[in-house]
């Protein structure tokens, strides 16, 4: 059976000109008084930039960095993703981009995985800071460059080429490259045929991205099924903890609220909802925060309905436990044998055993009942014919 779900994978394209940035953090202090790497990576390209700073650098001091290093090569981008840290927060930072007319798009806790690019891309860059400065941990800043340079070299998973060649067109050259070319084999081209190239290039690039995006989302999703809603549409919202402070200052509170009207749908995963105004929060919810209210004279089975509250557990009309055992063998039996699939099954089986053993013992107490039945008459009609 399918799963509801309550916040799927969106196949969010990368778009070129965006951008999505993050720090590594906890770094051995070297001499020149770097602690941690700003890290840059075009969502297009995949090009990265390692650059080096400090933990306390505020707003001001990376958004300088941001444009001695990142600006001046590839100029403003049209959007910035990044985490909820208290740099990209900040009011400076805010209203500096906004003047540049960058969109700026932070993760969220029900989204953590929009800025999952970069997470993997400080993972990478881990493991290669370790395999070049091998003992000489104060020293990491100054083989970024050596990092970097291999890093946008490499051919990349998602696009099947790698960074430089998705920029520029073709690999920059390295020492093994310097080596003398014959005459015959050198290659010119003229700069129509050169943009030609790159706009090809970029397409394919642009196809396998997609195709890595909708297998990822494709298996993300796999086993989960979209819930939707309506405007106008009842719903119960989830008193969470960290959301609702004032409202969940103990575990005997109530986890929901409700019922509150939609006002609108924000996406797939987000919907308005008309909030009074004493809740001082953001009337924006993931669906998994929400729940369909449903009417006390609604014929449908609440029990089917986890989070609905008022629920009962009475059978409603005529139940028949065989019946829905069989049902639910017949359920199970579909899909692959899982470790939870085969432990229904067990309870399935078990629960038919049990009726069965059941009615047996019940059809030998019957038979035993009419068997004694029958001896007493028997004695009876003989002692009948014995008296004189």
């Amino acid at each position: 059976m399918d799963c509801i779900c309550h916040c799927l994978f969106q196949t969010v394209y990368a778009m070129n000109a965006y951008v999505s940035m993050d720090f590594v953090l906890g770094l051995p202090r070297t001499q020149r008084g770097k602690d941690s790497i700003m890290v840059v990576v075009d969502r297009f390209s995949k090009m990265s930039h390692f650059i080096p700073c400090n933990k306390t650098d505020d707003a001001v001091h990376v958004a300088d960095l941001f444009f001695q290093e990142i600006i001046r090569l590839h100029g403003v981008p049209k959007g910035i993703v990044s985490d909820r840290d208290t740099k990209f927060l900040s009011h400076f930072w805010k209203t500096l981009w906004r003047k540049l007319g960058t969109k700026l798009l932070f993760s969220t806790a029900c989204h953590p995985k929009i800025d999952g690019q970069t997470k993997v891309v400080n993972r990478t860059l881990s493991s290669m800071l370790r395999a070049v400065i091998h003992k000489n941990l104060k020293s990491w800043d100054t083989c970024l460059p050596i990092v970097e340079f291999a890093y946008n070299r490499s051919v990349h998973g998602a696009t099947k080429f790698s960074p430089f060649e998705v920029v520029y067109g073709f690999h920059p050259c390295v020492p093994i490259d310097l080596v003398h070319i014959p005459i015959d084999e050198r290659t010119s081209m003229d700069g129509i045929r050169k943009a030609e190239l790159i706009k090809k290039l970029h397409e394919q690039v642009r196809l396998h991205i997609e195709e890595k995006t909708t297998k990822y989302a494709k298996q993300a999703n796999k086993g989960w099924k979209m819930v939707r809603f309506k405007p106008r549409d009842l719903v119960w919202i989830h008193i969470s903890k960290g959301r609702f402070q004032s409202k969940h200052k103990s575990k005997l509170m109530p986890k929901a609220d409700g019922p509150f009207r939609i006002i609108e749908k924000v996406n797939d995963n987000a919907y308005m909802v008309d909030l009074p105004g004493d809740y001082n929060v953001l009337a924006t919810f993931n669906v998994k925060d929400l729940t369909l209210y449903l009417d006390d004279d609604d014929d449908s089975d609440l029990r089917t309905n986890h989070f609905q509250p008022g629920a009962d557990d009475v059978h409603h009309g005529n139940y028949n436990p065989s019946c829905k055992a069989k049902t639910n063998m017949q359920e199970d039996s579909d899909g692959p044998m899982t470790r939870a699939r085969a432990k229904q099954l067990q309870r399935a089986l078990t629960s038919q055993i049990g009726m069965i053993e059941a009615a047996s013992e019940l059809k030998i107490s019957n038979q035993f009942e009419i068997g004694s039945r029958m001896f007493i008459c028997l004695q009876l009609e003989l002692g009948d014919g014995k008296s004189p």
